[in-house]
Parts: C-alpha cells; structure tokens; sequence
C-alpha cells in the first residue's frame, strides 16, 4: 500500500496557507498535472487524483481541521471517497467513523449478498481484513536558532512494532480456528419479532484471523506486538515555524489484523528571541541611534542572523524609521523560500549630560532647525491664538 504523502506538501502550500492560496495552488497543479497534458507521464493520473483529494480536504473547513490535528487517519475514506459514500463506504459523524458494512452485517450477518457488496455466507470474513493504525500528535519545543538553522533532534519514544520471537504471529505451529473453522466468525441465530435472523459476530478464540496457535508466544502473550522504548532522531530543516509538522512514518499506534501501524506526527513550538522577532521568514530587529546618529547619519554594523553586516544610515533619521536588508532573513527550506531582514530605527535622547553637552546643546538651539512638520505645527500655534 502506497503511503499517502501530505496534503500541504501535494499542494505545496504551508499549514498556515489561506483558502484562497489553497484554491489557487489547486488551479495550478490541476493544470500541471493533468493527464491529458502529461501524456508521457505513465503516474499523471495518480498525481492529478492526489492533488485532487489534497484539495477537497484542505478546502473543506471542517475536514482540515480534523487533519490538521489527527493526519490523514482524521479525515479517513472521506478524501478520496468525497465524503459519506453510501452503503459500503464510511460516513463521519462527530469525528467518528463507521462502516456500514460491518453495521449492517452484524444485523443481517451478510445475508444474500447484503448491501453494497457485502459476502455471503462462506466467503470471506471482514473482521480479519487489515487495518491501518491511527496517527499521534505530539508537540516539541524548540529553540529559536535551532528551528531558523536547522538541527537534529534525539528523543525517547515508546512504539509498538512485531514481536521479533513469533515474527507478528503470536504463537508457534499454526493451525485451523476450530471453533470457526477457518471463517474468522461464527454464526448464531436471533428470534425477533420481525422473524428469525442470522447474525455473524467474530470468533473470541482467534479474534477474526481465522487461525489459532498451538503454543502462544510468551514474549508477546499472543498479541503478536510489543512495546519498546526506541532512541527516535529526525534531522529538522532551517526555517521550521511555530505549528508546522513533520511526519515520522510507521511511530503512531498499531494497526489491526497485521495492518500497517499509523505515523507519528511532531508540531513544533519555536522558542523566542532576545533581540530578533521573527514574522514567517522575515526578521526583524530594533537598532537603537543616538541623537547625533540620527541627525547626522552613520555608518552601523548590524548583526543578522547570517553574520553582521554594515548598514548605510542617512541624515535625519527618526524613530520608526524601516529599512530592509535583502536575503538576511530565513534560508526556509521547508517552504523554499528565502526572507528578509527590516531594521526598526529608535532614536534615544539622553537623560543625563555633561556640563559640555549642555553648553553645545544650547548653542544649538540658538540655530534655527526646524523641519517642514516644526514649522507647520508652529504656524498652527499661531492660527490658534
């Protein structure tokens, strides 16, 4: 079974992507990716088919806000089925999934063919069929300097994997179920009012596989599955964000008749900065100026977070002032793409001089500096008398 790759990544769009930017990278992958402009492509109908159950998840309110927080097992069938599917497919309701085959087999056990290609009597069993496990969530703190670098994380895990003794199996020298014979259910019938009817439920001796063993496996107890405590390290790409995810696949909880075990998914927390504000890949840093910095202009050595660099600052600077250093911010390679770096100017006026600062700060006064804003403020002093 393939693994389904995610959605923002289809679409390539990042988790905090607007409805309108999901729409329009829809429109451009439907077009790049359609099979009928991709004639060579032998896999353009499987990629226009993803980036179309991509779109109908993400575009749908409700539906990406299940994924975002359970992975692809909280949207279930409803992506590529569109949603409740009728007799044989899933329906959501709450946030639950359920299957009306298995509801509608355990009442009528599947009889005469039964609804939307349920088997009949003597064949196949449903409660043996593989089941995928669902996905985890969890959130990890990271530094500010590690998430705009990049880094390589090592954490303690408990995960759920086969059990090297019996290989999955649970025991040793298998052997026909000899309560179900082999079916993996059994059969018993209900009187009710509306008549007789037949019901199937799963075997308690094989739990639905259809197969017992003559020695169960001591390591697992027969559960074919144990649990260790595994050292995980994944390798954090620069420019990770606050709520973006990275998926480790086949961590999450265990799968269900030797199905495949879920994937753990990891939402990052970023740490702040003492000096750096950080807006997606932009950076921002405030640069304090003196008084004569700001009315004369100077040359100041600013520090980025790809080393320092010096910044021309013309005459007549005031607080708030912005000026933009090209390609100094994020180098993000989650979303390929690099930002900027903006320089806030604040201008401090000095609490305390000397005898000498104040002598020249007088003199100075004395000329005439008034600016356009001065002088048409003092002009409406004026009119206001």
């Amino acid at each position: 079974m393939a693994e389904k790759r995610d959605y923002y990544e289809v679409l390539g769009v990042s988790k905090n992507a607007t409805a309108a930017e999901i729409k329009s990278a829809y429109r451009k992958k439907a077009k790049e990716l359609h099979p009928d402009l991709n004639k060579d492509d032998p896999h353009a109908e499987d990629k226009f088919k993803e980036a179309q159950e991509a779109y109908s998840v993400l575009s749908d309110d409700n539906k990406r806000k299940m994924y975002d927080q359970f992975g692809h097992a909280g949207v279930g069938g409803a992506a590529s089925a569109g949603g409740a599917g009728g007799y044989g497919g899933y329906s959501n309701f709450g946030g639950m999934d359920f299957d009306f085959e298995d509801i509608f087999g355990s009442i009528f056990g599947n009889a005469g063919g039964g609804f939307g290609g349920f088997s009949n009597f003597g064949g196949g069993n449903r409660s043996s069929r593989a089941a995928r496990g669902s996905d985890i969530l969890m959130q990890m703190d990271i530094d500010f300097d590690d998430a705009i670098y990049g880094c390589e994380k090592k954490f303690d895990l408990d995960v759920v994997e086969d059990c090297d003794e019996c290989h999955g199996h649970g025991g040793f020298d298998r052997e026909e179920c000899k309560t179900c014979h082999g079916q993996g259910t059994i059969t018993s019938q209900q009187n009710t009012i509306l008549g007789s009817f037949m019901s199937r439920t799963t075997c308690p001796d094989c739990n639905g596989t259809g197969r017992t063993y003559k020695r169960k496996c001591k390591e697992c107890n027969g559960k074919g599955k144990v649990k260790k405590n595994k050292k995980i390290t994944i390798n954090i790409p620069a420019g990770i964000n606050t709520g973006d995810r990275q998926r480790i696949s086949g961590k999450g909880n265990p799968g269900r008749g030797g199905g495949e075990n879920g994937d753990l998914y990891i939402e990052f927390i970023v740490g702040e900065h003492e000096y750096y504000t950080r807006d997606n890949d932009d950076i921002y840093l405030e640069v304090p100026l003196t008084l004569t910095e700001a009315i004369l202009g100077c040359k100041k050595e600013i520090p980025t977070i790809h080393g320092n660099v010096k910044l021309n600052i013309s005459a007549g600077t005031n607080s708030g002032d912005k000026q933009r250093i090209k390609g100094k911010g994020i180098n993000n390679e989650y979303r390929r793409h690099k930002g900027d770096m903006y320089v806030i100017f604040k201008v401090y006026t000095p609490k305390r001089l000397t005898r000498e600062q104040k002598s020249l700060i007088e003199e100075l006064s004395k000329t005439s500096l008034d600016t356009i804003e001065t002088e048409e403020f003092n002009d409406f002093v004026e009119d206001n008398k």
